[in-house]
C-alpha cells in the first residue's frame, strides 16, 4: 500500500532526486474557480458546463462526484442525478487568467515544465536536491504555495517517470500528494485495472478483456506477440511499455502550441441562415479572444460543422497571410460555410480553428487601421478579464430575431430545485 498524504512535512532525502518528476494537477480547476468568486458555492455540490439541452459536465466537484456527475456526462443526466447541485456556464476568460497564475508558482520552481493543460503540467525538479532535501519537499512546497496564494487545491504525483508521475496524482485526489519509490513501480502498477493505462479506450479494452486481461499486470504477463496481434504492433507496443513500467519520455519544455479552436454544440438544431451566421459570429469572437491571449495569429482556417443527422464535415483554407482579428477571421469562415453542403439539414455543432500559428510579435503588414483595432481588442480583453467573457459582445449577437444561438461563454448560473 502507499500512503497518499494530505500535508504536513517530510524528512530524510537523498543528495540527488530518485523520483525527478512531478505532475501537478488542481482538483476540479473549474469549479475551485467559481468558489473563488462565489463564496456561497463552497462545500455545495457544483457542476460546471454547457447548461443547455445538449451540454456536457466540463467539471464536477467532489460533491457533485459522489452523486455519480462525471466530466463529459451530459448535463441532462447531471441534473438528474443532483437535482439539486449548483449548476454553472464556464467562464473560460476568468480560467485562464487563474491558470497563468498557478503557472507563475511552478515556475517559481523550476523552469521546466511541460504544460498538458490550463490545470495540469509535468515538472522536472532533478536540479532542486542542493534547495530542497527530496522531491516530497518539493511537493509540498508547490501545494503550499498554490494554497496560500490562490486559496487553490492541488494534487500532486511524484515519480520516476512522466507516467507513473500521472497515475501517481490521480490517486492522491482530492487535494494529496503521492509517491511512488524508484524501483516500486511494478509493484504500484500491476494490480490496478488495464483501463488506467494511457491509451486503452473501449475498443482497446474489450480486445484485452478477449484475451483475459483485467489488471496491469495481467497484460505485463502476456506475451508480446499475443498483444500485438490482438491490437496493432504499435499499440501494442506501446502498452506493453507501460505495463513495465517503461516511459523514457522526458519533460519537454518546448512543446508549442498547434492550434487554437472552439466549438459549440447546440441546444436546438440551427436551422435559419441568420442563426448560423449569428453562432459563426459568436464563434470567431470567441477565438480570436484566445488567440489574442495565446499571443498567436495563424494561417490555416478550419470549419466544423456537425448536422442533425451527426454527419461531421470540415473545410479548411490556408490565407496568404496569419490573422488574429475577427475582422479577418469572420470572412474566412463565412466563405467556408459557403462551402459546406447543407442540403436543408439542421445544424447540431459548429467549430472554428486556426492553425500554423505563429506569434504575434512576429512583423506583420499592418492595415491602415490596425492600431485602433488592437486597442479596441485590448479594451475589451480588460473588460472580459474582470466581468466575465460575456460582458462584451459584437453588436450582432445582442439584435433581436436570432433564435436558436446559445452563447456559452456567457456568465449565467442556474441552481437546481
Amino acid at each position: 500500500m502507499y500512503e497518499i498524504v494530505r500535508g504536513g512535512r517530510y524528512r530524510g532525502g537523498v543528495e540527488r532526486f530518485a523520483e525527478p518528476i512531478l505532475h501537478v494537477d488542481m482538483d476540479a480547476f473549474f469549479v475551485e474557480v467559481e468558489r473563488l468568486d462565489d463564496a456561497r458555492l463552497r462545500g455545495r455540490p457544483v457542476i460546471v458546463g454547457g447548461l443547455g439541452a445538449r451540454g456536457v459536465v466540463a467539471s464536477a466537484s467532489y460533491e457533485a462526484r459522489r452523486h455519480g456527475v462525471r466530466s463529459a456526462m451530459p448535463m441532462v443526466e447531471a441534473r438528474r442525478r443532483c437535482p439539486r447541485g449548483e449548476f454553472v456556464a464556464p467562464r473560460h476568460g476568468r480560467y485562464g487568467e487563474i491558470s497563468a497564475r498557478v503557472f507563475e508558482v511552478l515556475e517559481s520552481f523550476t523552469p521546466y515544465i511541460e504544460p498538458l493543460s490550463v490545470d495540469e503540467a509535468f515538472l522536472d525538479v532533478s536540479g532542486l536536491w542542493r534547495h530542497h532535501e527530496s522531491p516530497e519537499a518539493v511537493a509540498i512546497a508547490v501545494r503550499q504555495r498554490v494554497r496560500s496564494e490562490l486559496d487553490l487545491p492541488a494534487s500532486v504525483g511524484i515519480a520516476r517517470t512522466k507516467f507513473i508521475a500521472k497515475m501517481a496524482s490521480e490517486d492522491a485526489k482530492p487535494d494529496g500528494w503521492l509517491k511512488i519509490p524508484a524501483g516500486e513501480e511494478l509493484d504500484y502498477l500491476h494490480p490496478l485495472p488495464v483501463r488506467r493505462l494511457w491509451g486503452v479506450g473501449e475498443a482497446t479494452h474489450a480486445s484485452l478483456e478477449g484475451l483475459g486481461v483485467v489488471t496491469i499486470g495481467d497484460l505485463a504477463a502476456l506475451d508480446a506477440t499475443t498483444l500485438e496481434r490482438r491490437v496493432g504492433a504499435a499499440m501494442g507496443a506501446h502498452l506493453g511499455a507501460l505495463a513495465h513500467g517503461i516511459d523514457d519520455r522526458p519533460v519537454s519544455v518546448d512543446r508549442e502550441t498547434k492550434s487554437v479552436s472552439v466549438e459549440e454544440t447546440y441546444e436546438r438544431d440551427l436551422a435559419a441562415d441568420g442563426a448560423v451566421d449569428a453562432a459563426l459570429v459568436a464563434l470567431c469572437d470567441r477565438l480570436t479572444s484566445r488567440l489574442r491571449r495565446s499571443g498567436h495569429r495563424g494561417r490555416t482556417v478550419t470549419l466544423k460543422v456537425r448536422f442533425a443527422d451527426l454527419t461531421t464535415i470540415s473545410r479548411s483554407t490556408t490565407l496568404a497571410r496569419p490573422i488574429g482579428g475577427a475582422d479577418d477571421l469572420l470572412p474566412a469562415v463565412r466563405g467556408l460555410w459557403q462551402r459546406v453542403g447543407r442540403e436543408g439539414r439542421g445544424v447540431r455543432l459548429l467549430g472554428v480553428g486556426v492553425s500554423g500559428l505563429v506569434s504575434r510579435d512576429q512583423p506583420a503588414q499592418l492595415l491602415l487601421d490596425a492600431p485602433s483595432r488592437a486597442a479596441a481588442a485590448a479594451v475589451i480583453d480588460e473588460i472580459r478579464d474582470r466581468f466575465g467573457d460575456g460582458a462584451v459582445l459584437p453588436a450582432r449577437l445582442v439584435s433581436p430575431g436570432e433564435p436558436g444561438v446559445t452563447d456559452s461563454s456567457r456568465p449565467e448560473r442556474s441552481q437546481g430545485l
